[in-house]
């Protein structure tokens, strides 16, 4: 008798959710699985749909392996394009609809996408980067009522809704297991340049196995997605669990917090994730507290410091937000905080997934520190990526020889178990001899009467080595000045931390993921005046 042999152990099954979705078709065809402005869409329809761009794809050379970009903000085709690419074994490549032109041409020529689906809005930054890149052919989105399209399609450009009404229904979903590259994403480069992550269609399988033993979410949900899809925080925390699970998506183009209100009380939305801009953004909505709320089940909040006021605001208002933590490379949730230790752990990212193991070690030896210890944050699991796209160099860096993945985030684990992010390893501040982790300032500055938004940086200092700089966007109507801003600060930060610099700015950088981009602050106040503490 063989024992464990691969064809009975599991390892081969088919987890590729464009099947899923296939399945949920057959099963209940007329619900709806995407609530959007544009017009909703039913299963049947979604994998029709996707079956027929399929053979679109197919009929311009996309193969197995092949990679195929999107280029728009969230919508029905974003979905239907990765559906589509799936069932054909392509690589998804979801690009960042902020990118600046150079970023652009070079996450298109690093991914080496041979088709490109697009909005209107973007089409001339395709077109003034293609030549550069290995693209030979171009859809244009052109039956979205959000996104008017011209008419006919511009030179070089073809009507994506015609060449789908065309084209025979692609049966076939071809088979993927856990090693077989499903989504090429590329980080958000908020400290270099962008690398693409390989996530596999294991590491979102394992990731959706973690959420749904670790939060409370069912069969038939309803999730709202208004954070961008293309970052791994939004698609894999809820989406695509959601579509393979036969639940519904409230699809939404952008953040609005009315908006996001109204979805709640209408459509009952169940979970969602959110960056903790969208929450503030949420609590400042005119009678959001007297609303009903009671649907909201699973609210997980990552990609930022989250201000521990804001949680306590909305626990008191019977919603209990769940802090997670992880990065691109993780798929994205290594840590998450249950519910029930919301208040008790407030401003913990929690324990890591039950599938994954996380430690905290010594940044130079690698060596396990002990509860309490600040060091780097490393994590190992099935919904680690495997590497990055093309880049053995970056690979190597990044994992050690047991296969943790090294995330250059710092912090620590208390004696639970629970983990507190610190900061980034990168951004450490070192003045006078003394270590200060920005996001621990910016998190005691969050709550500040009349700061909309903080950043906290170094700056080069002939007499400290580097001091400290607190940013702030004001709320309307605001005046804080630095000695506002030290006051506030040292009641819960020893004097070698406080601010000794002020900039007032409209506006903080952030990128679409809401996570400060630390470069550009510091650009920002290289050549510019600051208020300077005198004592």
């Amino acid at each position: 008798m063989v024992i464990g042999h691969p064809a009975n152990s599991g390892l081969a099954v088919d987890i590729n959710p464009a099947s899923a979705v296939a399945r949920q078709a057959a099963l209940q065809g007329e619900h709806a699985v995407i609530r959007y402005a544009g017009g909703d869409v039913t299963y049947a329809e979604l994998d029709r749909r996707a079956a027929q761009l399929a053979s679109v794809l197919a009929a311009g050379g996309v193969a197995t392996g092949d990679r195929v970009a999107y280029l728009g903000l969230n919508s029905p085709a974003f979905i239907l394009t990765m559906l589509a690419s799936w069932r054909l074994g392509a690589v998804f490549v979801p690009v960042n609809f902020r990118l600046a032109e150079p970023e652009l041409r070079s996450v298109l020529e690093r991914s080496g996408a041979v088709t490109i689906i697009a909005e209107e809005g973007h089409r001339l930054a395709v077109d003034a980067v293609r030549q550069s890149t290995a693209l030979h052919r171009f859809l244009l989105v052109d039956d979205d009522p959000e996104v008017p399209a011209p008419d006919p399609a511009p030179q070089g450009w073809e009507p994506w809704s015609s060449a789908i009404d065309r084209a025979p229904v692609h049966v076939e979903v071809l088979a993927r297991t856990a090693d077989d590259p499903a989504v090429l994403m590329f980080t958000s480069g908020t400290t270099g340049s962008p690398k693409g992550v390989v996530i596999t269609y294991g590491n979102a399988w394992w990731n959706s196995v973690n959420v749904d033993l670790r939060m409370d979410t069912r069969r038939g949900d309803v999730t709202h997605a208004a954070a961008p899809l293309f970052h791994i925080g939004a698609l894999n925390s809820f989406a695509i669990r959601t579509l393979s699970r036969g639940g519904t998506l409230v699809l939404r183009r952008g953040f609005d917090p009315d908006g996001l209100l109204r979805d709640i009380e209408e459509f009952g939305v169940n979970s969602m994730f959110a960056v903790p801009a969208m929450l503030l953004g949420l609590s400042r909505v005119p009678g959001v507290f007297d609303a009903d709320l009671s649907s909201l089940r699973a609210v997980v909040v990552a990609g930022a410091p989250v201000p521990p006021s804001l949680i306590e605001q909305f626990a008191q208002h019977g919603v209990l937000l769940e802090q997670a933590w992880g990065l691109t490379e993780t798929a994205p949730f290594a840590t998450h905080l249950p519910r029930e230790r919301t208040l008790t752990k407030l401003g913990s990212a929690g324990v890591a997934m039950p599938y994954t193991e996380v430690r905290v070690v010594d940044a130079a030896t690698g060596a396990p520190l002990p509860a309490g210890a600040a060091g780097e944050v490393v994590v190992r699991g099935p919904n680690v990526t495997p590497g990055y796209w093309e880049n053995p160099e970056a690979t190597k860096a990044a994992f050690d020889d047991e296969g943790w993945f090294h995330s250059g985030d710092i912090g620590y684990v208390d004696e639970d178990g629970c983990l507190y992010i610190v900061d980034r390893l990168k951004d450490m501040i070192i003045s006078g001899g003394e270590n200060v982790y920005p996001a621990e300032v910016e998190r005691a500055l969050a709550d500040m009467p009349g700061v909309a938004d903080v950043a906290v940086v170094g700056r080069l200092d002939p007499e400290w080595g580097e001091t400290v700089v607190a940013v702030v966007s004001l709320v309307p109507d605001s005046q804080v000045t630095l000695d506002d801003v030290r006051e506030h600060a040292a009641a819960r930060l020893a004097r070698y931390k406080l601010p000794r610099h002020l900039h007032v700015t409209a506006q903080l950088p952030r990128n679409a993921s809401g996570k400060l981009e630390k470069n550009k602050v510091r650009d920002m106040i290289a050549h510019s005046a600051t208020e300077t503490v005198t004592t």
